[in-house]
C-alpha cells in the first residue's frame, strides 16, 4: 500500500511541475489524465481541455510563475498537495491546497483551496 500511496504523491508532483513550473500544461493533460477528468474549481469545466485552457491562461498571464511545493500527502486514491504559488519576483504569492483523486495511475477528479498570502498575520506562523 505505502509504494502505491508514494506512487500517486510523484504522479501529482510531476502533472504540477509540467503544468505549471515547466508551463506545458497541455503536455502535463496528455500525460496525466484520466479519460474523465471531474473538476470543483468553480471556475473550471469537467476535462482535459478545460483544464489545459485555464492553465495555459494562467501560465501565460504569469510567465515567471514558481510553485513551491510544500507537503504531499496521500490516503487511498486521495493525493493533497499544499504549495506556494509565487506569480512572479516579489510576489507574496497563494497558498494552495489541491487534493486529486487517482484511478488506475490517472488523475481523474480535482478540489482546491487557494488564499493570498497577506502581508501581515495575527500569529507567528507561516502559512506553509
Amino acid at each position: 500500500m505505502t509504494d502505491q500511496l508514494d506512487a500517486n504523491k510523484t504522479l501529482v508532483r510531476k502533472f504540477y511541475d509540467l503544468a505549471f513550473n515547466q508551463q506545458r500544461p497541455a503536455a502535463a493533460a496528455d500525460q496525466y489524465l484520466g479519460q474523465s477528468y471531474l473538476q470543483h474549481h468553480p471556475g473550471v469545466a469537467d476535462g482535459a481541455a478545460p483544464f489545459v485552457e485555464f492553465a495555459t491562461g494562467f501560465v501565460s498571464a504569469f510567465p515567471k510563475l514558481r510553485v513551491h511545493f510544500k507537503r504531499l500527502v496521500a490516503e487511498g486514491e486521495l493525493v493533497v498537495l499544499h504549495s506556494h504559488f509565487i506569480r512572479q519576483p516579489g510576489d507574496r504569492g497563494i497558498a494552495v491546497v489541491d487534493i486529486f483523486r487517482v484511478s488506475d495511475g490517472k488523475l481523474v477528479e480535482h478540489w482546491d483551496v487557494l488564499q493570498e498570502v497577506p502581508e501581515a498575520s495575527d500569529n507567528s506562523r507561516t502559512m506553509f
